[in-house]
């Protein structure tokens, strides 16, 4: 090497760099931990919900993710609850659950007679009218639909504006549960009927009495009308005494009504004939003889806790208005009412008063028979 021309050695500086981490990579790692810590969340979530949930309820969510179409949908009501809060009765329960059960058939009485069958309650679907089966691919607007459908049939109004269709269902519902209750009765007034028709033709004294029994069932219940006949009168003429034979017919029919918890209705009725003589008039006779049944009825085992009021009608309720002056208009009526039946105050009659009967009046000399 060449000597410096100074005369000095120059130092030589030796740098030693020591080796260190690369530099900064970023948080990738933290977004896949935060993935699965979601993950963890979201199964155990998934198993806390399998717990605490119902099978309903569990249905109700699981059809909330199929895939249906939102058109098909009503407005406003697609979310999992349906536009309805928690806390509304069935919330959580999708509207594809079964509704009601089949309706059965309304059952149909006839009379003893020869009279006209009885029907049951007025307006009611038959046994195949309610569907209550839910179809596996039906939506809330189809569901909806079969609702206004039963409601009509069932004669109740349909779905009103702003009525969330839950309560809609469940007018349906207590409307098919009092149909349901009705045509149980009915079935309870079939029997009581075929029980008298039984008991009149067991008794031969009774059967001549056969075309004098009218039975059939109104909205108001189970009417039993001891009807006169040409020649053959339950009562003799402008009197309240029972024949022999009328009082033996109504200790059966209480006997059969005996059976049953339903209050009583009673009442008489006159034909158009005016009332001859005595001071009385068709007002009077008819009270007295409505009075006379239920005194009767109370002999045959009717509780008179039962006896719900005792009404005469004199003519005011023909039952041939085209012959004022039939006998036929000559009768009896007692009425089994129905449970659900609120049996309004009787209009157009006079009430007697069962706890104090009056005694009936003696026969006129020369009175018209009715």
């Amino acid at each position: 090497m060449a000597a410096n021309p100074a005369g000095t050695e120059q130092p030589i500086i030796i740098k030693k760099k020591k080796g260190g981490h690369g530099g900064h990579h970023g948080g990738a790692w933290k977004v896949a931990y935060a993935d699965f810590v979601t993950a963890m969340m979201a199964f155990f979530l998934l198993l806390w919900l399998l717990n605490v949930t119902t099978s309903d309820q569990r249905k109700g969510i699981a059809d909330y993710f199929a895939p249906v179409s939102v058109s098909r949908e009503t407005s406003g009501s697609g979310g999992m609850l349906g536009g309805q809060t928690v806390t509304a009765p069935g919330a959580q329960i999708n509207s594809s659950s079964p509704m009601t059960p089949d309706i059965p058939s309304t059952p149909s009485l006839t009379g003893v007679g020869g009279e006209e069958p009885m029907s049951g309650a007025e307006g009611g679907p038959n046994s195949g009218a309610a569907q209550s089966e839910q179809k596996p691919n039906e939506n809330r607007l189809e569901y909806q639909q079969r609702l206004e459908q039963l409601a009509k049939q069932l004669g109740i109004p349909g779905q009103k504006p702003g009525e969330k269709l839950a309560d809609f269902a469940d007018r349906v519902s207590e409307a098919t549960a009092k149909l349901q209750e009705q045509q149980s009765e009915g079935k309870q007034f079939q029997q009581t009927a075929n029980e008298i028709r039984q008991a009149i033709q067991s008794i031969p004294e009774l059967q001549p009495l056969a075309q004098n029994l009218m039975i059939d069932q109104t909205p108001e219940g189970l009417r039993i009308q001891i009807v006169d006949q040409d020649r053959v009168s339950m009562f003799p003429g402008g009197s309240a005494q029972m024949y022999p034979q009328t009082r033996q017919l109504v200790m059966q029919v209480s006997q059969a009504l005996a059976k049953l918890p339903n209050k009583l209705s009673i009442s008489g009725h006159t034909d158009a004939t005016p009332f001859a003589g005595g001071g009385r008039d068709n007002w009077d006779l008819s009270t007295e003889r409505a009075n006379a049944t239920r005194r009767a009825l109370l002999a045959g085992g009717i509780p008179e806790t039962r006896v719900q009021d005792v009404v005469g009608r004199a003519d005011r309720d023909l039952l041939v208005p085209d012959q004022p002056g039939s006998p036929r208009n000559r009768r009896i009526s007692i009425v089994l009412l129905r449970d659900a039946q609120a049996k309004a105050p009787a209009t157009g009659g006079q009430s007697a008063k069962p706890a104090a009967a009056p005694a009936p009046a003696p026969a006129p000399a020369a009175p018209a028979r009715r």
